[in-house]
């Protein structure tokens, strides 16, 4: 039987205004590249009847839950498993060359946070697994108990930003085998200082769980290969929004789409010509952050930064 899930979209409204004004057109393809449960891609559909859905995740339990919940519009939508990097070659497949809007959710499903068994929550104790595609051959625990202190130093420090690294990954190699999440949650926080171990600012093992997920998905690398794809097969008009919830995905959009929408014309140029105008251009000045009463209603909210640029000149990006 199918667990369910609690899932409260995050951001939902500013997501759907951001990405609507692209889809009103017949025949407006809507790629959600991590659909997760499904509850973004169900509201645009609600509110773009002209649009049809290609939906995109690497987790086939959440696919098939989104699939239960997209079901009432039918032939709308086409659902994927696959990584998002693999975009080009899906929206091939699909006969769809370009597409109107885009939107990537960088969070984890609610579907991977709630269930222990998942390995992802540093709050519920089960096997330490985190991978997103159960094919995959690389989980946490393997990371977790073989691989050395310097590469678990990396790790930690460059995906989990932790100012404690290697004491954090000293402390792991000492307590091997380590077999569970709540083993790890403890080692990281005995492995802290006592300011740390009892201070603010949440779960001292936040960091490391943050990074061991990055490596174990490979996440970095896969935002670094899909957005040049998504910026290049936006029709002119089209939006990519993107909602990220750490610092080091939120820098790589950031810097995605400043460069996508930079002239590449000589600085003092009196004439740009056409073809070095820029291609893109922001629909969000910065970061849009969720508003005070949707991180009181879902706290999972509170670290979402939502950046949305759109496609303004045909064109090869830059």
């Amino acid at each position: 039987m199918m667990i369910r899930a609690t899932h409260v979209p995050v951001m939902l409204e500013t997501v759907v205004d951001s990405l609507e004004p692209a889809l009103a057109q017949p025949g407006a393809v809507l790629v959600d590249a991590t659909v997760g449960l499904g509850g973004h891609a169900a509201a645009l559909l609600e509110a773009c009847p002209n649009a049809r859905l290609i939906g995109i995740d690497r987790d086939g339990q959440a696919l098939e839950l989104a699939g239960e919940k997209l079901l009432p519009f039918g032939d709308r939508v086409q659902l994927v498993q696959a990584r998002f990097d693999e975009l080009g070659q899906i929206l091939d497949a699909q006969g769809a060359p370009q597409v109107q809007a885009i939107l990537l959710d960088l969070g984890l499903s609610s579907l991977q946070i709630d269930l222990a068994g998942r390995g992802f929550a540093y709050t519920k104790d089960g096997p330490l697994d985190m991978r997103m595609d159960d094919r995959m051959e690389v989980d946490a625990a393997q990371i977790v108990n073989t691989w050395s202190v310097d590469d678990l130093t990396r790790i930690l420090h460059d995906f989990g930003e932790e100012p404690h690294a290697r004491r954090v990954a000293q402390a792991i190699a000492a307590a091997r085998p380590i077999a569970t999440t709540g083993e790890l949650g403890q080692v990281v926080l005995d492995a802290m200082p006592a300011a740390v171990r009892y201070g603010a600012g949440g779960h001292p093992a936040k960091r490391t769980f943050q990074a061991l997920r990055i490596a174990v998905n490979d996440e970095l690398t896969a935002l670094a290969g899909v957005l040049p794809i998504a910026l290049d097969r936006l029709g002119a008009g089209g939006r990519l929004a993107v909602l990220s919830y750490h610092s080091l995905e939120d820098r790589m959009v950031k810097q995605a789409f400043q460069q996508a929408c930079q002239t590449q014309a000589p600085r003092g140029l009196p004439v740009v010509p056409e073809h070095l105008l820029p291609r893109f251009s922001l629909v969000t000045k910065g970061a849009t952050r969720p508003s005070p009463e949707e991180t009181e209603e879902n706290p999972r909210a509170a670290s979402a930064r939502l950046r949305v640029i759109e496609r303004v000149l045909e064109g090869e990006q830059s």
